[in-house]
């Protein structure tokens, strides 16, 4: 009996060391048509017509869902919990109107920055293809990290720790 468990054990963590290597590796793959310029935006208008200010002295994640989206609707949370300790901006792609996306918000109390992409001009500009997809970018607005797919609040927390 213990060799049967001892063998699904080792089954199951290389069943996961596989699945976070594929996942890993179609990341990167999908990362590879991102617009890797330095960032030039200066402002965004957000939901409540507020103007959001990129700061020139600190690192800022953009983070592209999508309320149709099921992943973005997972990661929500992990954006929700970043965003109270770094300056993070969120870009609501082709997501209905300015009411439609605050009802999404309330409904999952959600309280981070959203910018509506009703017309999809941000996720060309910045060539978004799949979402969710988050960028990272340092002091100097230099693009340090990208995740195309679900990415934990332990993994956003760590490549923004790294990012100076």
């Amino acid at each position: 009996m213990k060799d049967k468990i001892k063998k699904y054990l080792k089954e199951g963590l290389i069943f996961v060391i596989m699945l976070a290597i594929a996942m890993n590796a179609i990341s990167y793959y999908n990362s590879l048509d991102l617009n890797k310029e330095k960032l030039t935006i200066q402002s965004f208008k957000l939901l409540d017509d507020s103007l959001y200010s990129v700061p020139n002295d600190k690192p800022v994640l953009i983070h592209f869902w999508a309320t149709w989206c099921p992943t973005c609707k997972l990661e929500a949370s992990n954006i929700e919990k970043i965003s109270n300790d770094y300056e993070v901006i969120t870009i609501a792609v082709q997501s209905g109107t300015k009411e439609e996306i605050k009802e999404y918000l309330a409904e999952h109390k959600l309280t981070f920055k959203v910018v509506n992409d009703e017309d999809g001009y941000y996720s060309q500009k910045f060539n978004i293809k799949a979402f969710p997809t988050t960028l990272m970018y340092d002091k100097d607005k230099n693009l340090n990290f990208s995740e195309v797919g679900y990415t934990t609040t332990a993994g956003l927390y760590s490549r923004m720790v790294l990012i100076k």
